[in-house]
């Protein structure tokens, strides 16, 4: 079985010796600079020069620095910035300080994957990714937890890797929630194909195609919105906290029936084999070369594109009049109800 590391199988002596270079001050770089701070841990944050994110990071606590000038006092240099910039700001701001003994660290895998980034032989490159957003990263540790994380080592030229990357995950507080060895490319390649056949595209797809189906047949936008959209977080709360089972327990017979015996009428065995062309153009590198060119050819153009003609799909549309007309309790696992005087 699967080993997970908790707090306590976790020594962090060999990462609190180290100066940690956190590249990006974004949803993940924030969280990771904090949280390493408050644990101890000697921390500054790289930003380029002008950088409008650098006022906030100071207002927080947080020492700032140049990108090159913290890749370059930084023993462990982390690449919290988007994945379609790593490539450029790493050749540009970060590999002319990559000295032998220093660290290169990601929380996502996507750069060595497809080797858009290329270290040198003489350094540590690890991985440590918490499952979760930044936001999370950052409140569930000031409350005492933390998210889970997976963690990987692509090389260890040091033989401390794996010693230093688990301290890592025990300082942003995922230690606390348990943490699980990975590799370089099974993060990458699971991680891509959760995002778009399940989690992002597979879901959007479904919500919208049911919205679609309803009002088609008649029905009223917004009570479509509310079936197949707004009821969402419920069922998914429900399965995060006891799996599918557990969520089956607490709906109603009529909805777990239908559960078995609609689900894969909808979802079938074509359902999967196009997931399964999913998969091989992640793991072939198709994707990567079609998104890397798309971003950086096109200029994010064909991205912008797409998000202009989704935002614009009708359920978005009822869904924001119904929102603004709605009291929601944001603590609240989704239940809400109409403000009348709206």
């Amino acid at each position: 079985m699967t080993q997970m590391y908790y707090d306590a199988d976790i020594d962090t002596a060999k990462i609190l010796s180290k100066k940690i270079a956190i590249l990006g001050c974004g949803s993940q770089g924030h969280a990771h600079a904090l949280n390493l701070q408050e644990s101890g841990a000697d921390v500054v944050v790289g930003l380029r020069a002008g950088s409008a994110t650098a006022a906030s990071a100071e207002k927080a606590g947080l020492k700032v620095m140049t990108t090159e000038e913290a890749a370059e006092w930084g023993d462990v240099i982390v690449m919290l910035l988007p994945d379609t910039v790593q490539k450029k700001v790493y050749e540009t701001s970060v590999a002319p300080h990559m000295k032998a003994g220093k660290s290169l660290v990601f929380a996502h895998g996507f750069n060595i994957r497809y080797d858009l980034i290329q270290p040198p032989a003489d350094v540590d490159v690890w991985m440590v990714a918490p499952k979760g957003p930044g936001h999370r990263v950052r409140t569930t540790y000031t409350q005492g937890f933390g998210v889970p994380a997976l963690f990987a080592i692509e090389q260890d030229a040091s033989g401390e890797a794996k010693e230093l990357a688990l301290g890592y995950t025990k300082l942003i507080g995922a230690g606390r929630a348990g943490v699980l060895e990975t590799t370089f490319t099974e993060e990458t390649e699971t991680d891509l194909f959760g995002e778009q056949a399940v989690l992002c595209g597979g879901t959007c797809e479904l919500v919208k195609a049911g919205f679609e189906t309803l009002v088609e047949a008649g029905y009223q936008p917004e009570v479509a919105y509310f079936e197949c959209l707004h009821e969402l977080k419920l069922i998914v709360d429900l399965m995060a906290e006891g799996g599918m089972a557990a969520m089956r327990y607490s709906i109603s017979e009529t909805a777990e029936y239908g559960d078995y015996v609609s689900g894969p009428r909808v979802i079938d065995a074509s359902v999967k084999a196009r997931m399964k062309d999913v998969l091989t153009d992640i793991q072939n590198g198709n994707f990567a070369e079609d998104f890397v060119s798309v971003m950086n050819d096109g200029d994010g153009k064909k991205l912008q594109e797409l998000r202009d003609t989704n935002a614009h799909h009708r359920i978005e549309e009822t869904g924001a009049g119904l929102r603004a007309m709605m009291k929601i309790d944001k603590k609240d696992s989704g239940d809400s109800h109409f403000n009348a005087s709206a």
